[in-house]
């Protein structure tokens, strides 16, 4: 099963979704579909973006948990 951490990693950092979206060049909708987990994937270029704002690594926003 896929994990979006997203939001949480916002909630624990207490950023706003337009604090990112300035701070990176990622489009707001972009980020609003990431936070509500309405994405079906994320580009590598944006995924690096992120981490590199929110100081942290791709599993901190994205996670993967085996269903077996």
């Amino acid at each position: 099963m896929n994990d979006n951490n997203f939001s949480t990693t916002l909630g624990r950092k207490l950023l706003k979704i337009t604090d990112v979206s300035v701070a990176t060049g990622i489009s707001r909708t972009t980020l609003t579909n990431l936070y509500y987990r309405r994405s079906k994937g994320v580009q590598f270029n944006t995924l690096t973006k992120l981490c590199d704002y929110l100081e942290c690594g791709p599993t901190d926003i994205l996670g993967y948990e085996d269903d077996s």
